[in-house]
């Protein structure tokens, strides 16, 4: 198992308390009454480690290897899909991937970062950092989805865009910047939901939609506190430093207006049970479908626009 500095206080417990257990089960040691008093301390332990995590602690839960990547929810949310390649001028980008799904009878477009979950998937998948061509077919998919008039779900989860001379060399920069000119003018709904780490341009150039949500443990940010510790301390031991000025995490954004909507992870994060976030992301889709399959279009880009306007607070 892949256990996090701050859950192995909890793992450990729960390691003894099961063989606590097998032991009464062979010979009766322990009453119910005590049983129950050490199943009583060990969710108070929890709760005392998980209502205290640090910006750090949280991002190390963003990025745990057992979270629900971006082909976990396609799998486990639709009940059709059907894969789309290629952007049509280059190669395919394997980082980014595309599917016209069916839910409840509801057709929508998915575009997605996927990480990998393996060292193989995740060398597959360029540890799911992007190059041109996979933005560029995110927004042909994209374009596909608006000329049929279906919703798009943009799934986000990249460190950042693949910063190798080859993506420079192919316009990494420009692509990233058209993507956000041409989806502010995509004439259908587009939600978004950051799943896991929203690093930088990355993860913006995915990004414009009419609703944003990320998942309570997961981060946005122009640049990871590794980044920022190295640029701004020369330190990359100032992570935590980095983390808290960075104002990185889901409660932050929200306060400020950056995102729309904080879906609760599991209790301790998404990678303790999946079924949960799964059940929690369905909700999160449908309630936003609800509320934006009316708009007129006109409105919608109008609204849109002016979310993306008033992003920001000024200090006078």
């Amino acid at each position: 198992m892949n256990i996090l500095p701050h859950e192995k206080q909890i793992f450990d417990y729960e390691e003894t308390l099961s063989k606590v257990k097998d032991q009464n089960n062979k010979s009766f040691i322990w009453s119910a009454a005590e049983i129950k008093k050490l199943e009583k301390k060990l969710e108070k332990l929890k709760k005392r480690v998980y209502s205290s995590l640090s910006p750090m602690d949280r991002i190390a839960i963003s990025r745990h290897p057992n979270r629900p990547h971006s082909l976990d929810y396609i799998n486990n949310v639709f009940t059709e899909k059907e894969e789309i390649f290629g952007d049509r001028t280059f190669q395919d980008d394997k980082s980014i991937i595309s599917f016209l799904c069916k839910k409840d009878n509801q057709k929508f477009v998915v575009v997605a970062q996927e990480k990998g979950r393996d060292t193989n998937t995740r060398i597959f998948r360029n540890f799911g950092m992007p190059h041109p061509e996979g933005y560029r077919k995110a927004l042909r998919v994209m374009k596909l989805a608006e000329k049929f008039s279906i919703p798009i779900i943009s799934l986000i989860d990249t460190p950042g865009a693949f910063h190798g001379l080859s993506a420079e060399e192919r316009g990494q920069g420009f692509i990233i910047a058209n993507n956000l000119f041409e989806m502010a003018k995509i004439k259908t709904p587009i939600f978004v939901v950051i799943i896991g780490e929203g690093c930088s341009g990355g993860a913006l150039a995915m990004a414009i939609g009419d609703v944003i949500a990320m998942l309570e443990h997961s981060y946005y940010s122009v640049i990871s506190p590794e980044g920022c510790s190295s640029i701004l301390f020369k330190d990359q031991k100032k992570n935590d430093i980095s983390s808290k000025i960075l104002k990185l995490n889901s409660e932050f954004l929200l306060e400020n207006g950056i995102i729309d909507n904080v879906i609760a992870e599991p209790f301790g994060g998404a990678h303790l049970n999946h079924n949960e976030i799964f059940e929690s992301f369905k909700n999160f889709i449908d309630n936003s479908y609800e509320s934006y399959k009316q708009f007129d279009l006109t409105h919608l880009l109008n609204k849109r626009y002016e979310k993306f306007r008033n992003i920001g607070k000024f200090l006078s």
